[in-house]
């Protein structure tokens, strides 16, 4: 019966009509976008859903910091001076809705790259449709999204907005007492509606990584048919190792939602921009893990890849030389046969460049661009916070010193 079912829901057959692979079309939020005409198929309309989301986190907090008195004063940090408020609803929000058809259109032809290439073979097609399959599963589910409100509500305001990242002075959302902070009546929307949002759009994009990860995980325990002669140095595999570059957008985010955060710190509480070395490494790090570190599943392939065709290549080329100097060199060429324009020159060049090929190979998806790639991404919205160090004239001088 549970197998009947999962055919009735599968409108595809992945030989004949293979889907198209996205992380993002599909679960409760999506659905809700469909009905409401914010989003399609294709994921279009992104100008609607970022103004009719950033409008629902950030609109009202202007208007209730404005009815409080407190839109440019009335306080230590009036609405309209908290950068970070603007930086995460007005940048990184809408970042994160269009990073969903950045990654959508990237990856949408990853299922029939695996079958135009031959990567699954005929025995392992069934284990291939069921990570396929596996993977819409949890791309839907209702129950993972309920969870992710959960986690928003029960530990994300609850215990890490409140302790960890909102400012310990008089701010518009909040003011410190003895017992604790004293929410405004913009407070309670920021906390318990804006902040909300945000953080469930991020874990939502956090869960979608962990659905590309399992499903790499489930990929690479199939004997994948890797060619060691193939020249794009992966045994075919470079297409997955290209995914990388559709997550440069969230990465973007990620430094944003940083930056934001640092800069209310150095401007109201005197922080330094060098305070924060240990913060900028640790998202860096966590960004570069989240992204590369699934890629690495496929290293033991390759690696096995490469030694096979090493020993398999390396046996042809010794008999193909042998032939070869027994031939031309040790005098075993018939008279009448030219040296010059002979194929066997050719032949031979050839198989040096095949075995050369082989001993090429990376056993490692992931090359110095995609991780400087990543790493730039991220960093670029916090480089404008180094004005507060010097000047723009000296900060020019040396990064034109360091790039030149």
């Amino acid at each position: 019966m549970k197998a009947r079912t999962t055919e009735r829901s599968r409108d595809w057959d992945l030989l004949r009509n293979p889907p198209e692979f996205s992380l993002v079309l599909g679960g409760p939020l999506f659905q809700l976008f469909r009905r409401a005409h914010l989003t399609d198929d294709a994921l279009m309309m992104v100008r609607q859903r970022i103004i009719v989301i950033a409008l629902l986190a950030w609109l009202p907090l202007l208007l209730l910091s404005a009815l409080q008195e407190q839109l440019w004063g009335g306080t230590n940090v009036p609405f309209l001076f908290d950068i970070e408020v603007h930086v995460r609803f007005l940048v990184a929000l809408p970042l994160l809705i269009v990073a969903e058809l950045v990654v959508h259109r990237r990856m949408r032809p990853l299922l029939q790259q695996f079958l135009e290439r031959n990567m699954i073979p005929g025995n392992a097609m069934a284990r291939f449709e069921a990570a396929v399959e596996s993977a819409f599963r949890l791309r839907n589910s209702v129950l993972a999204e309920v969870l992710l409100i959960a986690v928003v509500y029960g530990v994300g305001i609850l215990i890490v907005w409140r302790q960890y990242i909102a400012l310990d002075t008089a701010t518009w959302y909040a003011s410190p007492s003895a017992a604790g902070s004293q929410l405004s009546l913009a407070g309670m929307w920021y906390g318990y509606v804006s902040v909300p949002i945000f953080q469930f759009l991020l874990l939502r994009w956090y869960f979608r990584l962990a659905i590309w990860a399992r499903f790499l995980w489930q990929v690479s325990r199939i004997e994948l048919s890797l060619v060691p002669t193939h020249p794009d140095s992966l045994g075919g595999l470079s297409f997955i190792s290209g995914q990388v570059y559709a997550f440069s957008v969230l990465a973007v985010a990620h430094g944003a939602l940083l930056a934001g955060n640092l800069a209310n710190r150095i401007f109201f509480l005197g922080a330094a921009l060098t305070d924060f070395k240990v913060e900028i490494a640790l998202v860096v790090i966590f960004l570069l893990c989240v992204v590369l570190c699934p890629l690495l599943v496929f290293a033991p392939q390759l690696a096995q890849a490469k030694r096979t065709g090493s020993r398999e290549y390396g046996v042809l080329a010794e008999r193909y030389v042998r032939e070869f100097d027994a031939k031309w060199v040790r005098g075993g060429t018939p008279a009448d046969e030219p040296l010059v324009g002979s194929a066997d020159i050719q032949s031979l060049a050839d198989m040096g460049n095949s075995f050369a090929v082989v001993q090429n190979m990376r056993i490692v998806p992931i090359k110095r661009d995609d991780v400087l790639r990543l790493v730039g991404a991220t960093l670029a919205p916090i480089v404008p916070l180094a004005l507060t160090m010097m000047s723009l004239e000296e900060l020019l001088k040396k990064l034109m010193g360091v790039l030149f």
